[in-house]
């Protein structure tokens, strides 16, 4: 089921999932740091900040073939996304910081009266995802943590929030996507939910193509969206 664009529902939601580079967390200057790392391993030209943030959100295998430049060698690819991977798991907090105002937000929702499900889905690897997030004080409350390795397919194939869906037992309408980038604008789509896009993050030119329900400037500005 694919929805038209429209505002969201009067009743609150049941189930909020969001995804985490770019929406929770500002982790550009640690994906920067470990892409350049590997691109000084491979004797390759360091790239910008904003380049790279701009490779940021299908996935590491994806943001390591854009740094690289589409390489046609799978050797080389699988060598870089290793090098990579074990540079970000030892880096992964030096710089990475919880959005502010969404610490609060996360709190006022554990303490609604209705106390809506939350998870995070999200394409980065599902063991330095859950790491950050209970380093960062993001885990606590938190329905699940699925990465971009947790199913067969990645975002914006809706398989993950499908089962997220499944799992909290909620319809589709009764649930809302919140992310940063036209990739969580489509999962929700693809899903049948509401979506929620956050222009503060890391691919906010992404969302005017792929318009969400709603777009927010500001972490606070979600409370009155779901919290009410």
């Amino acid at each position: 089921m694919v929805l038209e664009p429209r505002k969201l529902p009067a009743e609150p939601f049941r189930l909020i999932v969001f995804d985490l580079d770019g929406t929770l967390i500002d982790s550009r200057a640690d994906l920067t740091h470990s892409v350049n790392a590997m691109l000084r391993y491979l004797h390759r030209p360091e790239l910008p900040e904003d380049v790279i943030a701009s490779y940021i959100g299908n996935g590491v295998a994806m943001l390591v073939q854009r740094a690289l430049g589409d390489p046609a060698d799978p050797t080389l690819l699988n060598d870089a996304v290793a090098y990579f991977l074990a540079y970000y798991r030892e880096h992964k907090l030096d710089n990475t910081y919880v959005y502010p105002g969404m610490l609060p937000l996360l709190d006022a929702l554990r303490n609604h009266p209705q106390r809506p499900l939350m998870a995070v889905l999200t394409n980065k690897p599902v063991g330095p995802s859950k790491a950050i997030c209970e380093a960062l004080g993001l885990a606590d409350g938190m329905f699940r943590i699925y990465g971009g390795d947790s199913f067969a397919t990645k975002k914006p194939d809706a398989l993950g929030l499908q089962t997220l869906l499944r799992e909290a037992n909620v319809e589709p309408h009764q649930a809302v996507m919140v992310g940063d980038s036209d990739v969580d604008v489509l999962v929700a789509k693809n899903a049948g939910t509401f979506s929620i896009g956050c222009s503060f993050g890391l691919s906010p030119h992404t969302l005017e193509i792929m318009p969400p329900n709603i777009l927010v400037d500001a972490p606070l500005d979600l409370i009155p969206l779901l919290v009410g």
